[in-house]
């Protein structure tokens, strides 16, 4: 038996890098999966590659910054599928550089997308969560979360502030038997490291599929246990 067997799994920002890496490790593992993303074709090509290993998956266009979007994804998952499971909001954008260089547009862009698109998420899956009294929402933070340095500024702060969520969100579904995580990951091999100005060595980024195995940890665990947040560090990182 699978671990995620009979489980039905919405992967925000699955159309490639970490949220791709999830929604494949959650399909080979049983769990009907809605890829999830912008790009459409790239989230096709998602769900094609699950349904050839034998799994379930369907792939919806989905904006997280559109609120209207996100309630329609949720609504269809039900729809189709009779409950929702398993949550990971994975979508998120690199974004900002230095304050004093950071425009107002770009600070909107970042927080639009990583904060607001989570709330967003958190909002529209808890609502079907508390009617079914169970389920697992995972948010993706990152080290950057938990940390800030020079040049990381609005991208920490909305990672910070999709902490604050997630800790909020925690306390107000404990008591109906729901979970609300965290995973904070650095130096990952994927577009939003190619996108930053740190310059990590190839070899020495985390692949995706690290942060694939820590999310099915959380939603693979009793229903009596909860881990809060997860650091997935670079060996070796200094700060």
């Amino acid at each position: 038996m699978k671990r995620l067997d009979g489980k039905v799994a919405i992967v925000t920002g699955s159309s490639s890098g970490i949220g791709k890496a999830i929604a494949l490790k959650f399909g080979g593992e049983g769990a009907t999966v809605v890829v999830t993303a912008r790009r459409l074709e790239l989230c096709e090509q998602v769900a094609e590659q699950i349904r050839v290993q034998g799994g379930q998956a369907v792939a919806v266009r989905t904006d997280v910054t559109d609120e209207s979007q996100v309630d329609e994804l949720c609504s269809q998952t039900i729809t189709n599928f009779g409950h929702l499971d398993i949550l990971v909001n994975n979508a998120g954008v690199f974004g900002g550089g230095l304050l004093m260089k950071t425009s107002t547009a770009e600070f909107d862009r970042v927080m639009s997308t990583n904060l607001r698109g989570t709330f967003f998420c958190c909002r529209a899956g808890i609502r079907i969560m508390m009617k079914q009294g169970t389920g697992t929402i995972i948010n993706m933070s990152s080290v950057a979360g938990v940390e800030a340095w020079a040049g990381t500024g609005t991208y920490s702060a909305s990672k910070h502030g999709v902490m604050g969520l997630t800790k909020s969100l925690a306390d107000e579904a404990r008591v109906h038997g729901i979970k609300v995580c965290a995973i904070c990951p650095a130096g990952v091999a994927d577009e939003l490291v190619d996108a930053s100005e740190e310059e990590i060595v190839e070899s020495q980024k985390i692949s995706p599929f690290d942060i694939a195995e820590t999310a099915l940890y959380l939603a693979t665990l009793g229903p009596h246990a909860i881990v809060r947040q997860v650091v997935v560090d670079r060996l070796g990182a200094e700060w």
